[in-house]
């Protein structure tokens, strides 16, 4: 991470580039319409959803991007309190191809800035109220936002509970490569029963993790790049054929939990009943 702490830096220097400036928006999203669907999750997630957030065009017209040309688009980022944003891509919105009385403007993506997308964190010095899109003279004038940080990989989705994890093989890597300190701390105070979905054919595998270091423990396997099978003979045959396999398709979440003194045997039977449940033996990936 790059420390910008100490020394400020101000937005308009990471951006000193930008064309236009008197044609250019900046959108603030914090919600999908619904408090509890955070624009953050949306674009960690590479939802579809981000896109129309950007693109949404109101009734009122009061927030519209009818007098400008580019948008600089980010997501609150509220793990760290409301004045913090997470920058998630500039747009060229296309007038000639949006028609009068559509819903939505159409946007694309540009890929200048490309490489701070999901990586850079702005602070604003003053709070928005309820005017989330800007201009960028009426941003740099009025909130005076400067750099908070510069990650050195994108942004992973912040630790939301155990009941909310459901990791790609990529953010997988990510956590363990880094040892993301919240994640660690987390994953290594339990053990658990845990799901590793195939997104190739949605087949299930139930798993359980009761040795040292809990579901850090035993996912690390998993996300170790000479292993990624975690001795699951089901995985190493599909390792075997295509070694990208595992990779682009499966994900890790997280069925129960215990506390680290609970009894291994217990474990082992909550594993067999969630195996039950979603009979993961006779249609899924598990052996026995």
């Amino acid at each position: 991470m790059e420390n910008v702490k100490e020394n400020k830096i101000l937005l308009e220097e990471i951006f000193k580039d930008l064309m236009n400036k008197d044609r250019l928006k900046v959108k603030f999203n914090m919600n999908y319409g619904d408090i509890t669907i955070k624009a953050l999750n949306l674009l960690l997630d590479d939802d579809h959803k981000w896109y129309l957030m950007n693109a949404h065009k109101e009734k009122n017209g009061n927030h519209n991007l009818e007098k400008c040309d580019y948008l600089l688009s980010f997501a609150q980022y509220y793990p760290y309190g409301k004045e913090y944003f997470l920058y998630g891509g500039f747009f060229k919105v296309n007038h000639e191809a949006t028609q009068e009385n559509a819903t939505d403007y159409v946007l694309e993506e540009l890929d200048q800035f490309k490489q701070y997308k999901k990586r850079l964190i702005i602070k604003l010095e003053k709070p928005l109220g309820q005017s989330y899109n800007r201009t960028w003279n009426n941003i740099i004038n009025n909130c005076s936002p400067e750099i908070y940080e510069i990650l050195p990989n994108p942004k992973l989705k912040p630790f939301l509970g155990f009941n909310s994890v459901s990791l790609t093989h990529e953010e997988l890597q990510i956590i363990f490569k880094n040892l993301e300190p919240e994640w660690k701390n987390q994953l290594s105070s339990v053990k658990g029963i845990y799901c590793v979905t195939d997104r190739g054919n949605g087949k299930l595998y139930i798993g359980s993790a009761y040795g040292a270091n809990g579901i850090w423990g035993r996912w690390g396997s998993y996300a170790d790049m000479k292993n990624l099978t975690g001795g699951n003979k089901i995985f190493e045959e599909l390792k075997f054929k295509d070694g990208k396999y595992i990779i682009e398709n499966f994900t890790y979440s997280i069925l129960e939990i215990f506390d680290p003194k609970t009894k291994d045997e217990y474990i082992l039977e909550r594993e067999s009943y969630w195996k039950k449940v979603f009979d993961s033996i006779k249609n899924g990936m598990n052996r026995n």
